[in-house]
């Protein structure tokens, strides 16, 4: 796992990191990558296969559209013109 050093850090906000680390009885460590992992990862993030099961749920689309859609695109190409 990687290592984080953060330099500079205010001594009010160190000690409400000690603060809140100890009402929830974990160390200040713990207590910090909760923080950044909560930050930078929130729980409701937007997953992009959710968002395109729900965007296919609200448009109506139906399991024959998708067979119709689906058959078009499985067609092969259209020839080229020759031209003589």
């Amino acid at each position: 796992m990687a290592m984080l050093t953060v330099r500079n850090l205010p001594d009010d906000v160190h000690r409400a990191l000690r603060l809140l680390a100890a009402e929830n009885g974990v160390s200040t460590e713990a207590a910090v990558r909760h923080l950044l992992t909560v930050a930078v990862k929130p729980a409701s993030r937007l997953l992009m296969g959710d968002a395109m099961a729900a965007l296919s749920r609200e448009s109506g689309l139906t399991r024959q559209d998708i067979e119709a859609l689906e058959k078009k695109l499985n067609k092969p190409p259209a020839e080229p013109m020759v031209f003589k």
